[in-house]
């Protein structure tokens, strides 16, 4: 983390504003903490990535304000990210076109904690024809820039920043989404979390998925993954069912989610 930080805070003079990557099915749990010290004052553009995976997503829109909901493996994403950036630093550019600069390059990073999609961002942003703008004026030579296109440059290798959690709820939705390492949590603790979530708010996706719910005792959740386990041909392999749970999670087939709510944002942890 420190080392991530100074890294960030190296390079944040030289760009105009920064892309926070979040991802969009925890728009308020992939997000560091931190990052409000060391980006200060700097303009800031949300991306909730990973829209076509998350439900409520108008609503953290909404909340946040300068954002933009995307799939970054969808080409349109670039557009939409200059547009949205033109929009975020329009008083930058109209002060240029008053001194007569008509074209003004916007300069920016990209940080977002592992699995956020930020290097398929970079990747959507930079394109087939991308290519390193080499050293500018006041940049140290070891600076690299990636041109997304004749508005955009991107400054390349801007480290990253893991969030720092103490609820380990907050764990447990991150290892849910695979933003985190899948040793860092036990698997089991991640299975159950994630069952009695679908199970409390969209019980009929698991009985669409697996065929059967668990019942209302309160052994039901164990005795549920008994019979999951079996019924998938595990046995009793339990880790084995633990394995496809979460990978049906993470590739969607339990549909459109969102483990965080509004309503859970403390007043102070508001942002923007």
């Amino acid at each position: 983390m420190a080392k991530a930080r100074t890294q960030v805070q190296e390079k944040l003079k030289f760009v105009d504003f920064v892309i926070e990557v979040v991802d969009a099915r925890l728009p308020l749990s992939s997000r560091n903490p931190m990052l409000e010290k060391i980006i200060g004052t700097k303009p800031r553009l949300l991306i909730l990535n990973k829209a076509d995976l998350a439900e409520n997503t108008a609503e953290w829109l909404q909340f946040f304000g300068h954002a933009l909901a995307v799939n970054s493996k969808e080409q349109i994403t670039s557009k939409r990210v200059l547009k949205a950036a033109k929009l975020l630093l329009a008083d930058k550019i109209a002060r240029n076109s008053e001194r007569g600069i008509q074209n003004t390059v916007l300069r920016t990073m990209v940080i977002g904690i592992p699995n956020s999609g930020k290097s398929t961002l970079l990747n959507t942003l930079a394109g087939k024809s991308s290519a390193k703008t080499g050293n500018k004026a006041g940049v140290t030579r070891a600076q690299q820039w990636i041109r997304s296109n004749k508005e955009l440059e991107i400054i390349d290798t801007p480290g990253i920043l893991w969030p720092r959690f103490e609820d380990q709820k907050v764990g447990l939705k991150l290892a849910l989404t695979g933003a985190i390492k899948d040793d860092i949590y036990p698997q089991d603790d991640v299975a159950i979390f994630g069952l009695e979530f679908f199970l409390q708010n969209y019980p009929e996706r698991l009985e669409k998925l697996y065929g059967q719910l668990p019942g209302n005792s309160e052994e039901a959740i164990p005795d549920y993954i008994v019979g999951l386990t079996a019924k998938l041909g595990f046995r009793d392999a339990y880790e084995r069912f633990y394995t496809r749970f979460i990978t049906d999670v993470r590739n969607g087939k339990l549909g459109k989610f969102c483990l965080d709510r509004i309503e859970d944002l403390d007043s102070d942890d508001a942002d923007n």
